[in-house]
């Protein structure tokens, strides 16, 4: 059984992002990130590498960022940490035909958002329950998608499900975040095991800044 990447929506401590990719390596994905190919490490935890000494801010610097990084389901994914900055690379990750998805676990205000790009171009982002302001070159792609998932009206302009407290049919964020993580799932076929957060030992690269990467 697929564990999908719906559980995402329970993450509450861990505010980086997670970027998947197809048609590439997990070494290749960390390296587009902005690694250093002899820089991987020994494989650590998310434990481990919240440890590693990263500095959110440095005078005439970067901030530190990290990946971990792994195979699932036909993607690599990278798990990132600190100031790292997946979603400037966007494009760059995704050249050469390769397909990126990006998501940015927030809480509701600001709220959580998915970025699609392929062969270069950042094709779509949104908002999650606010899939009706939807960005970049093929702003609708995923459209077909959200009214078959009932996250958007048959005309593809209104949301479907009400998220004011004092509506009557309210819905917790949580519950419509994992409404729209259903449709990118199943449309990507995206998966990514629980274990990979937090138990399972992955590589992990310094991707910005100078972070010590001693563990």
């Amino acid at each position: 059984m697929s564990d999908g990447i719906q559980w995402l929506v329970g993450l509450e401590n861990w505010m980086s992002s997670v970027v998947f990719a197809r048609g590439i390596s997990a070494q290749e994905l960390a390296l587009r990130m902005g690694a250093d190919p002899d820089g991987a490490t020994e494989p650590i935890t998310d434990a481990q590498a919240w440890g590693l000494d990263m500095r959110g801010y440095r005078p005439g610097g970067d901030g530190d960022g990290v990946v971990r990084v792994g195979e699932c389901a036909g993607w690599s994914f990278a798990l990132e940490y600190g100031d790292s900055t997946g979603g400037d690379r966007l494009a760059d990750i995704s050249r050469t035909g390769v397909e990126v998805v990006r998501y940015v676990p927030m809480q509701e205000h600001p709220p959580a958002t998915v970025d699609y790009a392929r062969d270069g171009v950042v094709l779509c982002s949104f908002g999650l329950h606010e899939e009706d302001q939807r960005y970049g070159k093929e702003p609708d792609l995923l459209v077909p998608d959200l009214i078959a998932g009932q996250v958007l009206s048959p005309d593809g302009q209104m949301l479907l499900s009400p998220n004011d407290p004092d509506d009557e049919d309210y819905e917790d964020f949580r519950d419509t975040y994992r409404r729209t993580l259903g449709v990118v799932e199943r449309r990507f076929g995206l998966s990514l095991p629980p274990s990979c957060l937090k138990e399972a030992r992955l590589p992990a690269y310094a991707v910005r800044g100078t972070p010590n990467m001693m563990v």
